[in-house]
């Protein structure tokens, strides 16, 4: 620990004694990291966990169009009137049973707010979630001409794009007003902040005070009233894809998550707070260690930490007590936790909004349970109790924080443009400490976390096709997060290396520099530096989008001398041979998808032998079409087809992320379960069953089990991945395989070395793994299709052994992480210990399961 103050654990035994005597039945939750909701640490189920999803195709789909509304519209002054066309009433709505706002509700309060706040309240639809509902962004501020509007607009991209001249600019520091974000319910069952958003906008329409009116004279405040609608409607964390938007924000994979992305970038808040539940005492970061590398720490902590004293102030001023009421004192983890609550990955929405120009980020959780048992088994009196206490300390937290931003204007503005600053100069970050950040107790060097940004990432051109359709991919991502990237007009020379013309060149001298860099660098292994994580600790879309990226260190005398231009949008890669047959390889995941659309359509398709696809010269106009949509190359060639290939109809037990990845490659899945097999199921419709959770063969009936051991018996396939998948295979008899564990808590990206063939051909030289796996004791005819690197295979992440030495990542280095084979009765089967589907984190590796599921279902 540092010199000052020490950070006591959050709860001595004792106190939790007292507490859970004082406190009514349920009222405390377990404390755990952000979003906690009572119940630890959420990571996305995983194998062997919980259900298997059963989202909906059309929620997919949804999710994956790319013409979804782009958000608020830009231009014109305040207010911004939009009259919402509300929902049909929905009885069925969770929110009800708390006394609650249900969502056919909010439309037309927000109509009336309009009218009531005379000029102060605008709405807007940001766009759309997952399940269709509309997502409603409201702006309160003082009204604004057209020509002020624009010259806030003015502003803005100043203190972004030329950070040291609005440094200096009289104007940005007499009339610039400091944006503030109050993101509420994405977590779908954590609903107060909702109605607590909603009573702020009627209290600041309605409020006459001289307070009031110098608040929103200096500020704007953006309210997203609620980030999930789909799940507030039906009581569940998730939206309807299944997804837990709050760890969405690095691939920004639904359409909810890229609705708040845009706000970020076109309202560029100063300060934002995420409103969540339950964790008793209200729980307010800034968080323990380790701190997020890329950020520009000092300046998030002074105000982090400063602005959540406010809230502290403010909520335990409300007169809430433990024995009165069931409500423990706030708690803030920076200061009162020693570790298990981090700001490390960039997921989750305070923890991403600091890249896009935010000096203060929270989340806020609320302390009264209301949700899962909770939710079922209290009288609905005790429930709205609850409820009623949570809104009321939500919208203290709120009205702190905008107290804070309009006393401390000048200085978050400041120190915004300060980040921005930085970034665009390559100036060198500021550890933490006790005279870099006065004011803020306790500040060891456990808390110092920095990184050596590197002078410029590369994306080169033309080193192979995957690479091409991966750097598309990922450029386009990069853009879309408002990184700025560069297209060489010709061939260049940079660190030392030769560059074709069409090479992507990202300058890291640019103001969010932090975000490249979370999302390009290989990040780190910090397995030594704490003992709990909360949820990922290893990233890298430079690694695991299958793109090839280079780091250049330096730039040489000259600086980075690239002739080139500013990308809007990635060039396309799309290519079809003018003649012959066409060979579409099969390794990223947008060409199977234009495998399965080919299929789909009747093509009559061959696989050869090196595991690619051959196309008929007869299906090249379908090809043009794929091509250009999906950005893949069909090149001319002379291979001979060694046998059909056919649409894999994938029964699957699986997480939501890895459905939704499945869907992303146009596999047609049917979701199945332990329940929906007792229940009866026709295996006539599925060629290949994939498990990775929410499958149990030894809980099937006998009729249920029966029906599987008949699929696999004649000729079904079998992909399994992780301990779920591993014990369905031995259960069933299939592969003579021994699976081991891993630490349960490890996850990261980790270096593999591929054998080719069937499934691992073609797949990038790194995955990512989260409660690894690998295989021993292989049978006669097991094939082992990928390995763990040699040595310590972890590049970054936290996989520790566990507490008997065992499960480390030298235990997995040099085994089989990915193994394959035929079992006695003639099925063939494919093994994953690794997590190739996860979040869409690994992207590039998606192409290794999409391979098994053909080769498996062949």
């Amino acid at each position: 620990m540092g010199t000052g103050i020490p950070r006591p654990l959050l709860l001595t035994t004792a106190a939790v004694a007292s507490a859970l005597l004082l406190a009514p039945v349920d009222a405390l939750a377990r404390p755990g990291p952000p979003g906690g909701g009572g119940d630890g640490v959420h990571r996305e189920r995983s194998a062997g966990q919980g259900q298997a999803a059963r989202t909906p195709a059309k929620a997919a789909a949804r999710a994956l169009d790319a013409g979804a509304p782009s958000g608020p519209r830009r231009g014109g002054g305040y207010p911004r009137r939009t009259h919402l066309t509300p929902p049909a009433a929905n009885p069925a709505d969770k929110s009800l049973r708390l006394g609650l706002t249900p969502y056919h509700s909010i439309a037309p309060k927000l109509n009336a707010l309009q009218k009531l706040g005379g000029d102060r309240v605008s709405v807007e639809v940001a766009g759309k979630s997952a399940g269709g509902h509309q997502l409603y962004l409201v702006t309160v501020t003082a009204p604004e001409s057209e020509r002020q509007a624009r010259e806030q607009d003015r502003m803005r991209e100043l203190i972004e794009n030329a950070p040291a001249a609005a440094a200096k600019d009289r104007r940005v520091k007499a009339a610039y007003k400091a944006p503030v974000f109050i993101n509420n319910n994405i977590h779908g069952n954590e609903w107060e902040g909702t109605d607590a958003a909603l009573k702020l906008v009627e209290d600041l329409a309605k409020a006459k005070d001289r307070k009031t009116a110098e608040l929103l004279a200096r500020t704007r405040v953006y309210v997203n009233v609620t980030a999930n609608p789909d799940g507030r409607i039906a009581g569940t964390r998730a939206n309807a894809n299944g997804f837990d938007l709050n760890r969405d924000f690095i691939t920004a994979t639904q359409p909810e998550a890229r609705a708040i992305r845009r706000i970020a970038i076109d309202k560029q808040p100063a300060v934002m707070i995420d409103l969540h539940g339950y964790v008793n005492g209200t729980l307010i970061e800034p968080t323990t260690p380790p701190h997020g590398e890329n950020y520009e720490y000092d300046l998030f902590l002074k105000n982090s930490y400063a602005n959540a004293l406010g809230m502290e102030r403010a909520v335990n001023g409300l007169g809430y007590t433990a024995a009165k009421d069931g409500v423990e004192p706030a708690v803030i983890p920076f200061r009162d936790q020693e570790e298990g609550w981090d700001d490390w990955p960039p997921i989750f929405t305070p923890q991403y909004m600091p890249f896009q120009g935010a000096v203060a980020a929270h989340t806020i959780e609320f302390p009264m349970q209301v949700n899962n048992r909770a939710y079922d088994t209290l009288p609905i009196a005790e429930l709205r109790r609850r409820a009623a206490i949570n809104t009321d300390i939500a919208g203290a937290a709120m009205r702190a924080t905008l107290d804070y931003t309009a006393e401390k204007r000048s200085s978050v503005v400041a120190d915004q443009i300060e980040t921005f600053r930085r970034g665009a100069a390559g100036a060198a970050q500021v550890p933490v400490s006790s005279e870099t950040v006065p004011g803020v107790p306790g500040i060891g060097p456990e808390d110092v976390y920095t990184t050596d940004f590197p002078r410029a990432y590369v994306v080169p051109a033309g080193r192979s096709q995957r690479s091409a359709t991966a750097a598309a991919r990922l450029v386009g991502h990069l853009v879309a997060n408002d990184v700025r990237v560069e297209r060489a007009r010709r061939d260049f020379r940079l660190g030392g290396r030769s560059y074709a013309a069409g090479s992507y060149v990202v300058d890291m001298r640019q103001p969010k520099r932090g975000l490249a860099n979370v999302m390009l660098a290989a990040g780190r292994d910090i397995s030594a530096d704490v003992s709990t994580m909360y949820d990922i600790s290893g990233w890298s879309l430079g690694l695991l989008w299958g793109a090839s990226v280079d780091t250049v260190r330096t730039a040489g005398p000259g600086g980075l001398d690239v002739p080139g231009r500013t990308v809007r949008a990635a060039s396309p890669t799309g290519y079809v041979a003018p003649r012959g047959a066409l060979r579409l390889r099969l390794d990223d995941p947008g060409e199977l998808a234009a495998l399965n659309s080919l299929l789909r359509d009747g093509v009559q398709v061959r696989r050869t032998a090196d595991g690619s696809a051959l196309v008929p010269a007869s299906a090249r106009k379908k090809a043009a079409a794929l091509a250009g949509r999906y950005g893949v190359a069909f090149h001319a060639t002379k291979a001979k087809g060694v046998a059909p290939l056919h649409r894999a109809r994938v029964a699957a037990a699986v997480a939501p992320g890895e459905l939704f990845a499945l869907r992303e490659m146009g596999f047609d899945v049917t979701p199945v379960s332990t329940d929906v097999l007792n229940a009866g199921f026709d295996w006539s419709g599925a060629d290949v069953l994939f498990v990775s959770g929410g499958l149990e063969y030894g809980k099937l009936g006998a009729a249920a089990r029966g029906a599987l051991d008949a699929f696999l018996a004649g000729g079904g396939g079998l992909v399994g991945r992780g301990a779920a998948g591993a014990a369905l295979n031995a259960d069933a008899g299939m592969l003579a395989a021994k699976p081991v564990e891993g630490n349960g808590d490890a996850n990261g990206v980790v270096r593999v070395v591929n054998a080719g063939g069937p499934v691992t051909g073609g797949a990038p030289q790194h995955t990512f793994v989260y409660s690894p796996l690998w295989f021993t004791d292989l049978g006669p005819g097991v094939r082992v299709e990928q390995t763990y690197g040699a040595g310590n295979p972890l590049v970054s992440g936290h996989w520790r052994p566990a507490s008997d030495g065992a499960g480390g990542p030298r235990d997995a280095a040099g085994r089989a992480a990915v193994v394959s084979g035929t079992s006695a009765e003639g099925a063939k089967v494919v093994l994953f210990g690794t997590e190739p589907l996860f979040r869409a984190h690994p992207k590039g590796a998606y192409a290794q399961v999409g391979r098994a599921l053909l080769h498996s279902a062949g």
